[in-house]
């Protein structure tokens, strides 16, 4: 077991001062720990969740095509023009970032969404800089809402058997999704306070294009066909894997045909994060590893005992404990090492595991918004800012990203205490 631990910590250390190589921490420590007979050779395959990988890969070439069709441009410019001054048009567009958030990657929706903050900007001849932070922090606030919105909402579904309905209503109650909507709702009244003197008139008429609504219609036919698998008993692990990847790959297909080249395809491909796919196949390795040596059992003991004999003290350490950890270490790894260590906690303590399982997505997931480095939405929308001249400062970031993170995180955790306790 020493050796286990010596290992797992050593790489969340890498994970942790060297983020460009946590793809090559985490695969290499799945190799040591192969090698060195911590985790059998026959027991990889089984580690490994493939459904969870699948649904990711086809679900970013699916957003991919959804992109680059020019739709979310257009019902951008539809907000816009419903926007009667800055202060509108920021809500607005945060509004509309949380809501494509919940069923396309997180980093996906700022590109998507800042563009066009910035051109309003620039029109008005204003900062951009509260309004693309706001986007950011939006984004990253509600990808936990359903099971494709985040990379931490795949990976509890497919941890936790969840299907698509589940993040709505499970097991007779509601799911998660309402905790995140509500915490959404309530961050409306801190943007109308953030941004109580932005009152600069907007006019703007929309000029982007759809090029085709095939993407838009796979992107809901693929959320449909999820729906439909949650009422299927006993089907294969893979099956939402499965549907993701067949849409792809019809996407594809449909493409070429359509326009008779590669480019697109190509492009569709680039367009997968395979870092962060590696990253997750070395960590599930590693975790199997680490739980067959026992150390995912010895840390529930420990989590277990801060908390006591109150069921609430512990489900309050979780949180807010996920809250200040995600905001500065990326949430992949902490999540994927959590989610067993909650798993059997709830064994030994006969708690609900939902209640355990929500309430680490909801302090990881909207954690990150307290730094500008917590979460990829945030690192993107000040790169992207970066790139426009702007330089944003901890302070500037922190105006933003705190009240954001406590209305949303402290609406969440009340409401999942109340459904689920």
């Amino acid at each position: 077991m020493k050796l286990a631990v010596i290992l797992f910590v050593l790489m969340y250390v890498l994970i942790i001062f060297l983020p460009k190589y946590r793809m090559f921490a985490a695969l290499g420590t799945a190799a040591l720990f192969v090698i060195l007979g911590i985790l059998p050779v026959q027991a990889v395959p089984g580690a490994v969740n493939w459904n969870a990988l699948m649904m990711m890969c086809g679900t970013m070439i699916i957003v991919y095509f959804f992109i680059d069709s020019g739709m979310p441009a257009k019902i951008a410019d539809l907000l816009l023009e419903k926007s009667g001054n800055v202060r509108t048009v920021t809500i607005y567009m945060s509004l509309f970032a949380g809501l494509i958030s919940a069923f396309i990657d997180n980093v996906a929706t700022v590109l998507i969404v800042a563009p066009v903050a910035i051109a309003v900007c620039k029109e008005l001849k204003i900062s951009p800089v509260p309004m693309v932070l706001s986007i950011a922090v939006s984004s990253n606030l509600q990808g936990a809402a359903t099971l494709v919105g985040d990379t931490t909402s795949i990976m509890l579904g497919a941890y936790a058997d969840m299907d698509f309905l589940d993040f709505f209503w499970m097991n007779g109650r509601p799911g998660i999704f309402f905790a995140v909507e509500l915490g959404a709702l309530l961050t409306v009244p801190v943007m109308f306070v953030l941004f109580r003197n932005d009152t600069e008139k907007i006019s703007h008429r929309g000029e982007s294009k759809v090029k085709t609504k095939l993407p838009t219609i796979m992107l809901l036919l693929m959320i449909t066909l999820l729906i439909c698998a949650s009422f299927i008993p006993n089907k294969p692990d893979t099956t939402n894997g499965l549907i993701c990847m067949t849409l792809a790959v019809l996407m594809v297909a449909a493409d070429a045909v359509k326009d008779r080249e590669l480019g697109d395809i190509r492009n569709s491909l680039n367009a997968v994060d395979y870092q962060t796919l590696l990253l997750l196949f070395g960590l599930f390795l590693v975790i199997e590893g680490v739980t067959q040596a026992g150390v995912i059992d010895l840390l529930a003991d420990l989590i277990a005992s801060v908390g006591g004999s109150s069921k609430f003290i512990l489900y309050t350490v979780i949180v807010w404990g996920s809250v200040l950890i995600s905001a500065f270490i990326d949430n992949i790894p902490y999540v994927a090492t959590m989610l067993p260590v909650l798993s059997g906690i709830a064994a030994k303590t006969g708690i609900n595991p939902c209640l355990l399982y929500f309430g680490l997505l909801t302090g990881a997931t909207l954690g990150g918004n307290i730094t500008p480095i917590g979460a990829s939405a945030n690192i993107t929308g000040v790169g992207i800012l970066r790139k426009e001249g702007y330089e944003v400062s901890f302070g500037q970031f922190a105006r933003i990203g705190i009240p954001f993170t406590f209305v949303a995180v402290m609406g969440g955790y009340l409401l999942i205490w109340f459904l689920w306790s």
